[in-house]
């Protein structure tokens, strides 16, 4: 699982975590209240260390990519593993809580500062950017694989 240590504004206290935008499959991924348990699985990820690839745990071979880095509100995407993959790396330092993109280690990911409803729960862009212009509570994550 993968999540932001912050809870923000989430309401229900539930967290974020990375998710697929809309119900279901999506090739595009925002950051979304973490869903209890029976609820659906498309908010859960894990990290594979040695090779830097975020994985989709519901979705068999689909990872997280820097698929869009022009595209300011969804610039990742949930694409099929393609091994070592630069667009598919990402480091996740434990210390700093960042989840940075090999591709450019300046650049981290972090969720927009505002929320907006989704349904029973909330929602909102997961981007990436200079790791030193974001406030911590925007772009520190818990990795628990």
């Amino acid at each position: 699982m993968i999540y932001l240590a912050d809870n923000l504004d989430e309401c229900d206290r539930l967290g974020w975590c990375i998710d697929t935008k809309g119900r279901g499959f999506s090739e595009t991924l925002q950051a979304h209240s973490c869903k209890p348990a029976g609820r659906g699985q498309d908010t859960q990820f894990s990290h594979e260390p040695k090779s830097g690839q975020i994985k989709s745990v519901p979705y068999k071979g689909k990872y997280m990519t820097l698929s869009d880095p022009d595209n300011e509100a969804v610039p990742f995407g949930l694409l099929d593993c393609v091994a070592n993959k630069d667009t598919q790396k990402f480091v996740y330092d434990a210390g700093t809580k960042e989840i940075r993109v090999e591709t450019n280690m300046s650049k981290c990911v972090v969720v927009a500062p505002t929320s907006r409803s989704a349904g029973p729960f909330m929602s909102r862009d997961m981007t990436y950017a200079d790791c030193k212009s974001v406030e911590k509570k925007f772009k520190q994550w818990i990795v628990l694989n």
